[in-house]
């Protein structure tokens, strides 16, 4: 008897990886990440910090986008490769490096497929980055498999109740994920942490911490992310007018719920979850 003649319902098929992926590679190729990136380097600085990097360590830094945390990492006089599958971030990432006289490895990759042997570094890294990926658990193994025994993985996530997860809410509004996925905001959960890497680690500890973002004005922020922001860019180029009106009037009243400034100045909190791992 099928499952429809016993009343029953077929299980959802399962993501296409695939398609996801390619699609998301256009999304962070759209616009400039670099613009908003470039901002948030205190995150990748605090990170480095919190794994405490020595010199000499080797390095991987996942999903690094224009190189955060693989410049805050070479900073520090380690060994460092800066992966990211757009690879127009990378040759940003690339300028910056020479810019500073700082020596690190660009390499075109995927956080679902890493290209290197297993136990081949001491340290894993991903600042808002590696928690993108749709199939989380291939994520969560691949950076497992490239760290030695004894060595660290650190990340930074953003949380689901700060104003980063409430503005990847609203997104997620006019342009519906896949069905199936799990949203990228479970890695800014202890418990999601757990579930994706706690198998292959002997300790897991989080810190909470938020980032300061400052613009302009609420209209300044909203510009900036339809202009440089892939993602937000995207969907508003998905929209008709009156759906850009709708999507800027949500974003503008964000800003405002947000805003601490005081002044006609944006100044709001993005909470996000700073993680380091010890792979046991």
């Amino acid at each position: 008897m099928s499952t429809e003649a016993a009343g029953m319902t077929s299980p959802p098929p399962p993501p296409d990886f695939t398609a996801i992926k390619q699609r998301q590679r256009q999304v962070w190729s759209n616009g400039d990440y670099n613009m908003l990136g470039n901002r948030i380097l205190l995150i990748s600085e605090l990170l480095c910090e919190a794994v405490d990097l020595r010199a000499g360590q080797r390095v991987l830094d996942v999903a690094s986008g224009s190189g955060n945390t693989a410049l805050a990492a070479a900073r520090r006089y380690c060994d460092v490769t800066s992966t990211d599958f757009v690879p127009r971030l990378l040759e940003r990432g690339k300028k910056r490096a020479e810019a500073e006289g700082l020596e690190i490895t660009f390499q075109e990759a995927d956080a679902v497929n890493l290209p290197f042997p297993d136990a081949s570094f001491d340290v894993v890294l991903s600042t808002v980055g590696a928690m993108f990926a749709p199939n989380q658990p291939q994520v969560a193994s691949e950076m497992l498999r490239v760290c030695r025994s004894g060595g660290k993985i650190g990340m930074a996530n953003w949380t689901p109740d700060g104003v980063v997860g409430a503005l990847m809410r609203i997104g997620s509004e006019y342009m519906p994920p896949p069905p199936g996925l799990q949203p990228p905001l479970r890695w800014g959960t202890e418990e999601g942490l757990h579930e994706l890497l706690g198998a292959g680690t002997s300790s897991i500890e989080c810190c909470r911490r938020s980032y300061t973002f400052r613009f302009a004005s609420p209209q300044h922020y909203v510009d900036m992310m339809r202009t440089w922001f892939g993602p937000v860019k995207t969907t508003f180029e998905s929209l008709d007018e009156a759906g850009q009106q709708r999507l800027t009037d949500d974003l503008i009243a964000l800003c405002e719920e947000t805003n601490i400034s005081g002044d006609n100045t944006l100044v709001n909190e993005g909470d996000y979850l700073e993680v380091v791992a010890v792979k046991a």
